[in-house]
C-alpha cells in the first residue's frame, strides 16, 4: 500500500529532461520563458489582489509541475495560470471570486502588451472564455496531479535558519534572500529540490552576493540536512534566470501558440494593438464630444433661465 506523505513530490532526471512540451517539439527556451511568465502573471496578479505570498508561491508551483506532466501545445498557458491562482487561493483559505482573478490577470497581459488597459466586461465572449478557460485549467490540474496539491515552501525555514546563522541583523542580506526564492519559483528548483534545499540555496548566494563569510567547519547547510552541490546547484538556477533575456511577447492561448511557431505572434499582437488604441481613441473621442455636447446644452439652458428670470425682475 503506497504511503501517504505530506513531502513535495519531486521530478526525476528523465522527467526534466523530456517534459511532455519538449516531446511534442517546443524548443527548450520556449518553455522556459512560458513557465517563467506564467509565474510572472500569477505573482502580478496576486499582488493586485494582495494575497499572500504562499497562495502566490504554491500558485506557482502547481503550475510548474502541471507542465511536467502536460504540454503547453494542448492546456495553453494562460487557463492554466487563471486555474492555478484560483485553486491555491482555495487550498490557502484565501478566497478570490472568478471575476476578480480573470480581470486582474487580464488588465496584466494587457499591460505587458500595450493595449488600452480596459476591464473586461462580464457579459463578453472574450470574458467567458477566460471563464471556461479558468474552470479546465483548475479541473486538469487537479486530474493531473492527483488532487495531490499540497506544497510545502521553505519561507519559514529561511527565517529560521537566518536566524540560527546570526544574520537577521545583516543590512541587506535578509531581503536579498527572501527576493531569491520569489524568483526561483520562475525556475524548475521547486519541482526538482526541497524545502530545505532551496532555503540554503537562497542564504549561499545572497551571503556571497553581501561579502558575508558562512561557516565552514563543519560546512552550515549539513545541519540544515542539504547537500553542498545542491545547493550549489539552487545558486546557479537563480543566477541563470538573471541572466537570461525575456522575450517581449510569450503565448498564452492556443492560436498564439501556433503563431509563434511560424514567426508571426509580434505581427499579430502589435496589430491587435493598434486597432484596440484606436477603438479606445474613437471611444474617448465620442464621449468627450458627448460630455461637451451635454455641457454646452446645459450651460446653455441655465444661460436662458437666468435670462429668463431678469426679464421677470424688471
Amino acid at each position: 500500500m503506497p504511503q501517504l506523505s505530506l513531502r513535495n513530490p519531486l521530478l526525476t532526471p528523465s522527467q526534466i529532461e523530456a517534459s511532455p512540451s519538449l516531446l511534442q517539439g517546443m524548443s527548450p527556451e520556449l518553455e522556459a520563458d512560458m513557465r517563467a511568465y506564467g509565474c510572472h502573471l500569477i505573482q502580478a496578479s496576486g499582488s493586485v489582489l494582495r494575497l499572500p505570498q504562499p497562495v502566490m508561491a504554491s500558485a506557482q508551483v502547481l503550475l510548474q509541475r502541471f507542465y511536467y506532466l502536460a504540454s503547453f501545445q494542448l492546456f495553453p498557458l494562460r487557463g492554466i495560470a487563471l486555474g492555478a491562482l484560483f485553486l491555491a487561493c482555495k487550498v490557502e483559505e484565501s478566497p478570490q471570486t472568478i471575476r476578480n482573478i480573470i480581470n486582474v490577470m487580464d488588465i496584466i497581459v494587457k499591460r505587458d502588451r500595450g493595449y488600452p488597459e480596459i476591464v473586461t466586461d462580464g457579459y463578453d465572449t472574450e470574458y467567458y472564455d477566460m471563464k471556461n478557460e479558468m474552470v479546465i485549467g483548475e479541473i486538469q490540474i487537479l486530474r493531473r496531479l492527483g488532487f495531490n496539491v499540497q506544497v510545502e515552501l521553505p519561507y519559514g525555514l529561511l527565517v529560521n535558519y537566518m536566524r540560527s546563522l546570526e544574520l537577521t541583523n545583516q543590512p541587506h542580506l535578509p531581503q536579498l534572500a527572501w527576493n531569491y526564492l520569489n524568483d526561483l519559483l520562475r525556475t524548475p528548483v521547486y519541482v526538482c529540490f526541497q524545502p530545505e534545499t532551496i532555503a540554503c540555496g537562497a542564504i549561499f548566494l545572497a551571503a556571497h552576493e553581501c561579502n558575508v563569510p558562512l561557516p565552514i567547519s563543519p560546512a552550515w547547510w549539513v545541519v540544515f540536512d542539504s547537500n553542498g552541490e545542491d545547493v550549489i546547484m539552487v545558486a546557479k538556477a537563480a543566477k541563470a534566470l538573471y541572466l537570461r533575456q525575456q522575450p517581449r511577447i510569450i503565448p498564452i492561448t492556443d492560436e498564439e501558440l501556433k503563431l509563434i511557431s511560424g514567426g508571426k505572434l509580434d505581427d499579430h499582437v502589435e496589430a491587435i494593438r493598434k486597432k484596440r488604441l484606436r477603438e479606445f481613441q474613437g471611444a474617448n473621442g465620442e464621449e468627450n464630444s458627448t460630455r461637451l455636447s451635454t455641457h454646452a446644452s446645459r450651460t446653455a439652458d441655465m444661460r436662458s433661465r437666468d435670462t429668463r428670470g431678469n426679464n421677470k425682475e424688471r
